[in-house]
């Protein structure tokens, strides 16, 4: 690499950090997401939030002050699906990918025909993942959930369920001895699009049957309403989980400065 290759990643690394990274890596010294030595789980489905938790996570992994290790998982639910832009960037990035092979949408649209499959099919890929994750010997698990995804979710819980919940940014799962952790938590979705964009990340699209017809798309575009007309929604909505204690924190002794 020349002087002047170094010169403009060293450029792209300072604007970056201005503009998503410093969110990530203060997220995941506040609630406690990552430790030295350990082994992270991440799942990746070929949709542009996981490809960005893999891009977005080996920068962190490039620039944090002690070793850990990352070890992509892709659950293949049985859709036949191209995988190989995926397997690419994964090489690319030096992240092994392991694959796992299940039968889970034959079992949710074939087997069991759900009229509301989207419960069934996450309970199942969740099961896979963790299986995968405890099999490659991590203790912890990423996922891609970010902040528009954490607000629907607690719209979907009060509207349908009756319940003041959603996404965690770290969860033990004490029957898994593992930790669910979800560092782009505080990433609203519009900064993971553009970021897609611009490194053109690799997406590959959902063959899902029932993708973009789910009450989450539909809350979706509720989220997006109240955002565009309340741009302080976002910061508003974090200040309020963790002042009614939905979000812990649970830092590290780590120094934010060295992360």
């Amino acid at each position: 690499m020349g002087t002047r290759d170094k010169r403009d990643t060293k450029k792209v690394e300072r604007n970056y950090n201005k503009w998503f990274l410093n969110t990530v890596k203060k997220t995941i010294i506040k609630y406690g997401m990552i430790e030295e030595g350990d082994r992270v789980a991440l799942g990746v489905s070929g949709g542009k939030d996981s490809s960005a938790l893999l891009y977005i996570m080996s920068l962190v992994q490039s620039q944090a002050p002690f070793p850990f290790s990352l070890h992509a998982v892709f659950v293949d639910l049985g859709w036949e699906m191209d995988i190989s832009p995926l397997k690419d960037y994964c090489s690319n990035l030096k992240i092994p990918l392991h694959v796992v092979k299940t039968r889970i949408s034959r079992i949710v649209f074939d087997v069991r025909q759900e009229k509301n499959p989207c419960s069934l099919c996450a309970k199942l890929r969740r099961g896979s993942l963790h299986k995968a994750a405890k099999d490659l010997g991590c203790n912890r698990v990423a996922l891609g959930h970010h902040l528009d995804d954490t607000v629907e979710t607690f719209f979907l819980n009060s509207i349908f369920s009756g319940r003041i919940n959603t996404f965690k940014p770290n969860t033990y799962l004490d029957r898994r001895e593992l930790y669910l952790v979800r560092p782009l938590i505080c990433l609203p979705q519009h900064i993971i699009s553009s970021l897609a964009s611009r490194e053109d990340l690799p997406i590959i699209e959902n063959p899902c049957p029932v993708s973009g017809e789910t009450k989450r798309h539909e809350i979706g575009e509720i989220v997006n309403f109240i955002v565009k007309r309340y741009p302080s929604y976002y910061q508003r909505f974090i200040t309020s989980l963790e002042k009614s204690g939905i979000w812990t924190s649970t830092p590290f002794s780590l120094q934010e400065e060295k992360v």
